[in-house]
């Protein structure tokens, strides 16, 4: 073994994706649901390689600039996500998940400084211990910082390389309930509470028109629908199809047939008996009122209409918003349907009632002309793309930067949102920008996974490696049951004051509060575990705006679980 560990220390990019590939490997497994994913595994696979080498007396490291490089691409992808629905969280019913968000943020950072200097951790477990208990990984990056950039006063004796293995080791340690906990609270939140979740989702539902379509592949059911009629009800004969629409605005004439003529579907168009009419609308209203036109026939000149499908990336300010149901009488109305709606990258349940928000994507498909005035009213096609305006990217890392070099004096140094926080904001503010202006920095979600995923699995598994050195000198058991403890009280604790206010304060309904608790710890594995166990989509409409402003906060309040707990 000597050898081959030796060979990693010499080829430290194969030593880098060794762990990477490993750290995937075993994060795809899971048992009954629950798993540690690929960071918590890349940070476990670098220390134990790491450890492992040193017994054999091989030291494994890797160079901090691109841990740092990764980390900060990672950050700035972040941004790009999280942007929209941060901006949306400032207004309208986002500020109540943004408080309940932000309330969950301060009590996790407080419980884990509290607990780092009540049982006198050693420095870097309150980093460490924020990043796991709340599982958000990217707090670790933050943590760190606060050593370089002097935030942390070290003691003597005591390297910045001490310190990154203790909050790598407080985050391996607490991360385990971070996520095994949270799951399983926000299941079942609602029975410790006495109440129903299912049927408050049901109630919901039924409120304000949520369809159900959680993991829905191919259904039997379409909610648009085209038929064709032969018009013998006399009361139409002679009127135009301006007069049937002011009469049933539900539904569309596309298409008229007369003779072996197709006449097409202008307002003036006077229809007459024996013409054969292609009518659009919601199967809902096509059977509520058989035979207005007369009896239906299988016509395939007259149907013979091109239907199309698209995403569209809502930025027209005038829809912003709106709920569907006030299209439903609209110009588009009976020409097309929203299948599904994507808010921060995350499906949400589409009802009557679902308000529109600035940066959705919404998945439709129907005529085709309807489809491109649609994507005209809310804003533009989503298309897919496999360039990326690098021009944007540069712009938005060196604005990062310039936005991180800003600091002020408080704690006796000089503290500033750092390299990190400030790609995070310049990720905000760019993809803000790309939703006001159409042809802006294109960066595809593909693009941005990617930044995202291997940028924080690349770091993580760095710091696990870097810190797997000094783990053998600084771990014991006390030290472990200790910051277990703390993990375990700083993980449970806030979810139930998040309930607490969130239903006896705010009165958000239960179904719709399960998400809003999940989101607030920024995590989607338990919104994902509630929804399946109330059977609900509904759970998703909670969880966007608390995920996009727990997921800032967590991740700059490492910087100061460090500077807090000193």
């Amino acid at each position: 073994m000597q050898s081959l560990f030796q060979w990693m220390a010499d080829n430290p990019f194969a030593l880098l994706f060794i762990a990477v590939g490993l750290a995937v490997w075993v994060g795809r497994f899971s048992f009954k649901g629950y798993g540690l994913g690929m960071v918590a595994a890349a940070i476990i696979i670098g220390c134990g390689m790491s450890t492992w080498a040193s017994v054999y007396g091989v030291k494994l490291e890797l160079n901090n600039f691109a841990k740092s490089l990764f980390y900060y691409l990672f950050m700035y992808g972040v941004g790009l996500r999280v942007g929209p629905s941060f901006v949306n969280s400032l207004k309208g019913d986002g500020l109540t998940f943004t408080l309940l968000a932000f309330i969950a943020s301060v009590l996790g950072l407080g419980l884990c400084v509290i607990g780092a200097k009540m049982l006198e951790l050693p420095p870097g477990a309150a980093g460490g211990l924020l990043a796991g208990s709340q599982t958000m990984s990217a707090a670790i990056g933050s943590a760190e910082q606060a050593v370089t950039q002097g935030a942390v006063k070290l003691a003597a004796g005591t390297t910045p390389e001490q310190v990154s293995a203790m909050i790598a080791l407080s985050y391996g340690i607490s991360y385990i309930w971070g996520t095994v906990g949270i799951i399983l609270i926000c299941k079942y939140l609602p029975k410790w509470w006495g109440l129903d979740a299912r049927a408050a989702a049901a109630e919901y539902e039924r409120e304000h028109g949520v369809r159900n379509v959680d993991d829905v592949g191919l259904s039997g059911y379409r909610p648009f629908a085209v038929r064709a009629y032969k018009l013998e009800n006399a009361q139409w004969s002679g009127k135009s199809i301006q007069d049937f629409r002011d009469q049933y605005p539900e539904y569309r004439v596309i298409n008229v047939r007369r003779g072996q003529e197709i006449l097409g579907s202008d307002p003036t168009l006077k229809v007459m008996s024996g013409d054969v009419v292609a009518l659009a609308g919601t199967r809902g209203d096509m059977t509520a009122n058989l035979g207005i036109i007369g009896p239906e026939v299988d016509d395939r000149q007259v149907l013979n209409i091109p239907l199309a499908q698209a995403e569209v990336l809502l930025t027209n300010k005038d829809a912003v918003g709106r709920t569907l149901g006030s299209f439903s009488r609209g110009e588009l109305a009976g020409q097309l349907q929203v299948t599904r709606i994507e808010r921060a990258g995350v499906p949400i349940p589409v009802g009557t009632d679902t308000e529109l928000q600035r940066m959705d994507v919404i998945f439709i498909a129907g005529v085709q002309g309807a489809v491109k005035r649609a994507a005209e009213l809310l804003g533009r096609f989503a298309t897919p793309s496999t360039a990326t305006d690098l021009l944007t990217l540069s712009v938005g890392m060196i604005l990062g930067l310039l936005i991180g070099a800003i600091s002020f004096p408080a704690f006796g140094a000089s503290v500033g949102l750092g390299n990190a926080g400030g790609l995070l904001v310049s990720g905000v503010i760019i993809s803000s920008l790309q939703s006001r202006l159409r042809f802006f920095g294109n960066t595809p979600n593909a693009a941005r996974n990617i930044l995202e995923d291997l940028g924080l699995v690349v770091f993580v598994a760095i710091v696990g490696i870097n810190a797997g050195n000094s783990l053998l000198a600084q771990l014991t058991g006390v030290l472990a049951l200790k910051i277990f403890v703390v993990g375990f009280i700083a993980c449970t604790i806030p979810p139930f004051v998040v309930w607490a206010i969130g239903y006896h304060v705010f009165k958000i309904n239960p179904a719709v509060l399960m998400g809003g608790v999940a989101g607030a710890r920024s995590h989607s594995g338990p919104c994902r575990e509630a929804a399946k166990e109330i059977n609900s989509t509904v759970p998703w409409i909670g969880f966007p705006v608390a995920y996009a402003v727990s997921g800032i906060l967590l991740t700059i309040f490492g910087y100061f679980a460090m500077v807090l707990a000193q």
